[in-house]
């Protein structure tokens, strides 16, 4: 029974959790596909570096032209992220024939459509569930659990590292800086954090997500996207007040086909399941026309679970290899990109101002909201005694993004306010 070869490039973490897969499981792997998997070449930086795992040195390589040029091997398994090189590496094996399978969530987002446009005029899978929320299976069930439905949307908690910050702001009531250096401590975030704190991490997934989900062509400047890092101890306390948590959301959104993507804080109704998702946990929570609201929850990282998803794909790809339908998958992105405008934006909204403490200050603020069409849920105002001023909190109804920039206008050239503090989404 002839193997299916595999180039494996890379052999950092989740490169040696999918070796540990493939030797590990390999009679579960053959039953499921009907022949054999066998790793043929495996690229690494440096050949003599010491391995967690024992590997044939005659199967390493650090020139990744020698695996993709190999005629033996079948499918690469695109572990070791980067965009430029990885991107003409890929698209070169694509010409030459061969399968793809990819956890690299920049690449996807920044080249997925002229990627996915090769595969299929060449009749090659490219595959990528692990691009996106670790061991949740989330990206073949937008295109295979929901293909008779339609999506509207997509709301999830896709970067562990930021869920984890502000667990423990929650739940301990840690500073930001302090939770922050634990987490590079723990190896959830990096030296430097910043691709994961200021959401760009984030939306790199919903880059992925709202196109696979939406059939669009989303790009990466479509996201509109702030991170966690204004998150004040302050806010997560008047959030747990009032009957919410602080998460770090990406928000994808379509109505009569129009679409929004964003990432940042929410407030988020303690009674809304995606709430509960604590630590470096992810959830994405889809709600689609027919099946009403769904949620997907798991480890969004890890060398198993990534490396669970990334041989799944493979099993996928060799599957659709013995059928003769590689490539066959009709194109994702078939429908016009309509993005919404600020005016078709809408959301409840969490303010806190410092005011004024004298009468009429109020009535202004009040007024403020009814000129740009904003209906107010609730106001608080709070004692603070070692405060000069006053601090109000204020809860909008829905209101449109454009309404929402026009109040922040006023507010900035009225006097009495003296300073906006924060102002959040609210959802749930």
């Amino acid at each position: 029974m002839k193997p299916v070869k595999v180039g494996l490039l890379g052999l950092g973490t989740v490169g040696t959790g999918v070796v540990r897969i493939i030797e590990g499981h390999h009679e579960d792997l053959q039953s499921q596909v009907g022949s054999p998997i066998s790793i043929h070449k495996i690229l690494v930086r440096d050949k003599s570096k010491g391995r967690s795992i024992a590997v044939d040195p005659a199967k390493l390589t650090d020139d990744p032209w020698e695996i993709v040029r190999d005629p033996e091997i079948d499918v690469l398994v695109e572990v070791m992220g980067g965009i430029s090189g990885t991107k003409e590496i890929i698209l070169e094996a694509l010409e030459r024939g061969k399968h793809i399978v990819t956890a690299n969530k920049d690449l996807m987002a920044l080249h997925g459509p002229e990627l996915l446009a090769k595969a299929h005029e060449k009749g090659c899978d490219i595959l990528y569930e692990a691009s996106v929320a670790g061991g949740i299976p989330i990206i073949r069930t937008l295109i295979e659990g929901f293909s008779s439905d339609r999506i509207t949307k997509i709301m999830g908690i896709v970067n562990g590292t930021t869920n984890y910050i502000l667990t423990k702001m929650s739940q301990e009531g840690a500073a930001y800086e302090d939770v922050l250096k634990e987490a590079q401590t723990l190896g959830y975030a990096e030296s430097d954090p910043t691709s994961d704190v200021e959401g760009l991490d984030a939306a790199r997934k919903m880059t992925i997500l709202a196109t696979i989900g939406f059939r669009a062509n989303i790009a990466l400047e479509d996201v509109d996207v702030k991170g966690i890092s204004a998150v004040s101890q302050q806010d997560i306390w008047y959030a747990k007040s009032l009957g919410y948590v602080v998460k770090l959301l990406g928000i994808a959104e379509r109505q009569d086909d129009y679409i929004s993507v964003s990432v940042q804080p929410t407030f988020v109704k303690q009674s809304h399941p995606i709430a509960a998702v604590n630590g470096v946990y992810n959830a994405v929570y889809v709600h689609g026309e027919a099946v009403g609201e769904t949620m997907f929850y798991g480890p969004g990282a890890g060398q198993m679970p990534t490396a669970i998803s990334v041989v799944a794909d493979l099993v996928a790809v060799i599957k659709n290899w013995k059928l003769g339908v590689n490539g066959r998958q009709a194109s994702i992105s078939y429908k016009e990109k309509k993005l919404k405008s600020d005016r078709q934006i809408a959301s409840k909204y969490f303010m806190l101002l410092h005011v004024e403490d004298r009468a009429g200050v109020l009535m202004q603020i009040a007024q403020v909201f009814s000129e740009c069409d904003v209906s107010i849920e609730s106001v608080m105002q709070p004692p603070t005694p070692n405060r000069k001023g006053a601090e109000l909190i204020i809860i909008t109804h829905e209101a449109s993004k454009e309404s929402m920039n026009h109040v922040l206008k006023a507010f900035g050239s009225l006097s009495t306010v003296q300073q906006i503090q924060s102002m959040y989404r609210v959802e749930g």
